[in-house]
């Protein structure tokens, strides 16, 4: 199966989980990924990829709620 790193942030203190879920992303090479598992829509983080890692990333949501959001994450090759 896949060895998808997975970041579970709804045991996460709110002013936590933006920098941990930044430094995972900050840790990965090109081609690679991590799942983001929250209890909400995490639109307002992806606002925020937008601002400051614009063109770097990849954004799909794999559930899309109501009680669990799953949002793949990876940074674009090259």
């Amino acid at each position: 199966m896949s060895d998808t790193t997975v970041l579970d942030v709804r045991e996460i203190i709110p002013r936590e989980r933006h920098p941990r879920i930044f430094d995972l992303f900050d840790g990965l090479a090109p081609g690679e990924a991590f799942e983001l598992v929250n209890d909400h829509d995490p639109r307002p983080l992806r606002y925020q990829f937008e601002a400051e890692r614009n063109g770097a990333f990849s954004w799909d949501y794999l559930e899309e709620g109501p009680e669990t959001w799953r949002v793949r994450i990876g940074r674009q090759a090259g």
